[in-house]
């Protein structure tokens, strides 16, 4: 399973992201899919910072990701693809031809509009339809900010309202 996890995190690439998830699963490379950060090379280059020696990450578009996932599927090491929001994993998910079988929500946090659903995922009305789409396409959604915790399914992250 050369790509262990593909996530949805608001923050992009930080501790939680490398050091939580990259240890246990053992990551060599994240594929960074942001339109804006994939042709902003001192953005580029702040995230660079933030990844271990050890670990390779390369910036796509929505529509380079797409294009480049089944070769990133085949590399023998695993890698995590990352987005920093809903939206941009629903268009990767609706242009990668069923490669994409679960869709982790790590990290969607709070900002005007959103209701708390889990003590780290913050969603609007839309957002939850974007992941109701994402579903609709035969993926597996849950939200998990850490490996050790429980996944929380797509129903039950969307009934939620006790912030739990």
């Amino acid at each position: 399973m050369p790509i262990a996890l593909y996530r949805i995190d608001d923050r992009l690439i930080h501790g939680q992201v490398v050091v939580g998830w990259g240890q246990p699963l053992g990551l060599r490379f994240i594929m960074l899919v942001d339109d804006e950060v994939a042709t902003s090379d001192w953005e580029q280059e702040l995230y660079r910072m933030g990844v271990p020696p050890e670990m390779s990450v390369k910036f796509y578009t929505v529509e380079d990701a797409a294009a480049h996932l089944a070769e990133l599927q085949k590399r023998p090491e695993p890698g995590i693809v990352l987005v920093g929001d809903i939206g941009t994993m629903g268009r990767l998910v609706s242009k990668a031809d069923g490669r994409i079988r679960a869709v982790n929500v790590g990290g969607v946090h709070h900002s005007p509009g959103r209701v708390q659903r889990l003590r780290f995922v913050f969603l609007t009305p839309a957002e939850e339809q974007g992941l109701r789409d994402i579903a609709a396409l035969g993926v597996d959604v849950s939200a998990q900010d850490v490996p050790s915790a429980r996944p929380v399914p797509l129903g039950e992250l969307l009934a939620s309202t006790t912030g739990a």
